[in-house]
């Protein structure tokens, strides 16, 4: 659900990155050139940032006990 503060493979921190890219590709930018240019450059930080979806929104509907 949220972004883990740092890379599983790596353990770059990258979870202060998360919202200026989700930003930026929402305005349209590709995805790819964000990356590059908030410096992640290694694979395993890339797939954290492509492989991860915004559940946050959908969890809150559902009560809570």
């Amino acid at each position: 659900m949220l972004i883990p503060v740092r890379c599983f493979s790596c353990g770059k921190p990258i979870a202060h990155l998360w919202k200026q890219f989700k930003e930026r590709v929402a305005n349209g930018e590709e995805a790819g050139k964000v990356m590059d240019e908030l410096g992640l450059e290694r694979y395993c930080c890339r797939s954290m940032f492509m492989g991860q979806e915004d559940y946050i929104d959908l969890v809150n509907k559902f009560k809570k006990f």
